[in-house]
């Protein structure tokens, strides 16, 4: 099973596999810091716990050989400020991977998810039989969705969706960008 980078260096901004343990400190601080700005889209806060944490890490090693989730963590100036990952689901069409992300919301702002989207939509089609990649989010979280928009994807569907997280509206807004319209874009197409 091929893989995307174990790291991806952008200047300020890196984006590296997690360590396991010896992140969890990190990590684990960085989400306690972050729960106000998160609880209202993210299911998994409301069980948010260092043992949530360790689990997550404990299963990344595990996730990343199979192919099936490669989480990074969002270093930005040494400190990790966030998560973005790439992954495939259960329903994600053949050929199709889709990234996720969060950040502290000291690190909101300034262009970092849109970089580190950025990156692991470059390194997604690097790898064989991705043609195109999606970002899902609630509809009501414009900030989510103010990334893909800005990285050329377009709104493929939407799709009634079980409310888990407080804010969320029932829905799912469905971004994708396919190789080719990446292709375009890096050539300056359009």
């Amino acid at each position: 099973m091929e893989s995307p980078p174990p790291a991806i260096s952008l200047d300020d901004l890196v984006l590296r596999r997690f360590d396991g343990e010896a992140d969890l400190p990190e990590l684990f601080q960085v989400i306690e810091e972050s729960l106000e700005h998160l609880r209202p889209w993210m299911p998994w806060v409301a069980e948010h716990s260092r043992a949530t944490t360790a689990d997550f890490l404990a299963r990344h090693a595990e996730r990343w050989a199979d192919g099936a989730d490669f989480s990074y963590a969002v270093v930005l100036d040494g400190a990790i400020v966030g998560v973005c990952s790439l992954f495939r689901r259960e329903e994600t069409p053949d050929g199709g991977r889709e990234i996720g992300y969060w950040l502290h919301p000291a690190a909101t702002g300034r262009g970092v998810a849109t970089r580190a989207v950025r990156a692991l939509v470059a390194a997604a089609f690097r790898l064989p039989g991705v043609d195109h990649v999606e970002v899902v989010h609630d509809p009501a979280n414009r900030a989510s969705g103010a990334v893909p928009a800005r990285l050329g994807f377009t709104e493929h569907l939407r799709r009634p969706a079980e409310r888990l997280a407080p804010a969320e509206t029932g829905e799912e807004q469905v971004w994708r960008l396919t190789r080719r319209q990446a292709e375009r874009t890096a050539r300056g197409d359009g």
